[in-house]
C-alpha cells in the first residue's frame, strides 16, 4: 500500500479525499439498512427504511444522508461507499429480482459524488462476515464439529433465498457469487410431493426459493390449507404465519413453519456435499432467527443430515444460525476495505 496516500486518506486536515466514515448498505426486496462505518467494523447510525417507501435506492441513500443524525456524525463528504444488493451483480446495470428497482452503478456513482461505489451480492457479502463472528453472535443447532481453514457455507431465507460460501485462500477468504436458491425444488416425502403437484398447476419450475422464504411460507401455507381442506382459511402474510405458529394459535401455521424448517434442513444439506463445506453451514436471512425454539427443535437438522450414505459425512458438519443484528455490514466493510487496499497498491 502506498503509505503517503494512506496518510493522506486518514489525515482529516489536508482536505484530501477521507477513508472514513464509509457508507455501508443492506438492500433487500423489503427493507434497505444503512449505516456509517466509522473506523473498521464499527458502526453508527444504523437505520432500516422500507423499500417501497422510495421511488429508486439513489433517493433511498438520499434520505438517509440528509438525515440529522448522520449529519451529527459524519463531518465531511463521504467517499467510499459499498452496498449488498439481494440481486445478482452482473456487470454495470443491477436489476433487482424481488423489487422494482433499477440501477447503473457508474450513474449511481456519479450522483452520489463518491470516489468508490461497490455493490455486491447481499450473501457474498453476508459470506465475508462470517470468519468474522463471535461465539455470541452464533447458535449451533445440532451436533458436528468444523474443520478449520475448510469451505464453508451460507444459506438464508428471507424475501427471496440466498445461497453463499466462501473458500480459504491462505490468510484470504474467497467468496462465491451464487444463486442457488433458484435450483429445483426437491420433495423428501410423500406429502411433500403432493404439495408439489398442486403448485405445480401454477408454476412449470418450482425452485427452492418459491418455498423456502417469506413468499414460499405463504404458499405453503395456502397448499396445506387446501390439501387438508381448509379453504376458507384467510390470507395470512409470512409474518402472521410465524407469529401464529410461534404462539400454537393457528395448526395450519404450525405445520407450514414446520414444513419450511424440514425444507430448509434438505437444501442446506445439499449445499453442504456440494460444497465440501466441513467448514460448516451458515443460516441467515430474516425468518429463520425469528423462530427461536420452534426451529432447534424442528426437522431441520435431521434433513440436513439425512442423505443415505452420506449421512455420516454430514452428521461431522455442524450448522449454525447466525445471530448477530446485522451481519451484512461487517462482510461488506471486509470486502470494500480489501479494495480500497488493492486500489491503494495499484495507485
Amino acid at each position: 500500500m502506498n503509505g503517503e496516500k494512506l496518510k493522506r486518506d486518514l489525515n482529516s486536515e489536508t482536505g484530501e479525499v477521507q477513508a472514513w466514515p464509509r457508507l455501508l448498505a443492506d438492500i433487500g426486496g423489503t427493507n434497505a439498512r444503512f449505516a456509517l462505518e466509522l473506523r473498521p467494523h464499527v458502526f453508527d447510525v444504523v437505520s432500516v427504511l422500507a423499500c417501497n417507501a422510495y421511488p429508486d435506492l439513489q433517493s433511498a441513500i438520499t434520505a438517509y444522508l440528509g438525515s440529522q443524525e448522520v449529519h451529527r456524525v459524519c463531518a465531511h463528504a463521504i467517499q467510499h461507499v459499498a452496498i449488498a444488493i439481494a440481486n445478482p451483480v452482473d456487470g454495470d446495470v443491477v436489476s433487482m429480482t424481488n423489487h422494482h428497482w433499477t440501477f447503473s452503478i457508474s450513474a449511481l456513482r456519479r450522483a452520489l459524488n463518491v470516489q468508490t461505489l461497490l455493490v455486491v451480492n447481499d450473501f457474498t457479502a453476508l459470506a465475508m462476515a462470517l470468519p468474522h463472528l463471535q461465539e455470541q453472535e452464533r447458535v449451533q443447532i445440532g451436533g458436528g464439529q468444523a474443520q478449520a481453514a475448510r469451505t464453508i457455507g451460507l444459506i438464508g431465507p428471507g424475501t427471496g433465498l440466498g445461497v453463499s460460501g466462501i473458500v480459504p485462500c491462505g490468510n484470504h477468504w474467497i467468496p462465491l457469487s451464487s444463486e442457488g436458491g433458484h435450483v429445483t425444488f426437491s420433495p423428501a416425502d410423500e406429502a411433500e410431493l403432493e404439495m408439489l403437484r398442486l403448485i405445480w398447476k401454477q408454476y412449470p419450475h418450482v425452485s427452492a426459493e418459491r418455498l423456502i422464504s417469506g413468499m414460499g411460507l405463504e404458499l405453503m401455507y395456502r397448499c396445506w390449507s387446501a390439501l387438508d381442506g381448509q379453504h376458507e382459511n384467510e390470507e395470512l402474510n409470512a409474518a402472521e404465519i410465524t407469529a401464529r405458529a410461534l404462539d400454537r394459535s393457528c395448526p395450519a401455521c404450525m405445520k407450514t413453519v414446520a414444513s419450511f424448517c424440514a425444507m430448509l434442513g434438505t437444501v442446506a444439506g445439499n449445499l453442504a456435499v456440494t460444497l465440501g463445506a466441513t467448514g460448516g453451514m451458515y443460516i441467515g436471512g430474516g425468518i429463520v432467527p425469528r423462530l427461536g425454539q420452534v426451529f432447534a427443535e424442528s426437522a431441520f437438522r435431521q434433513r440436513f443430515e439425512a442423505k443415505g450414505r452420506f449421512a455420516n459425512y454430514l452428521a461431522q458438519i455442524p450448522t449454525y444460525l447466525i445471530t448477530a443484528e446485522y451481519p451484512a455490514f461487517l462482510g461488506v466493510s471486509v470486502i470494500l476495505s480489501e479494495k480500497l487496499a488493492a486500489d491503494s497498491i495499484l495507485a
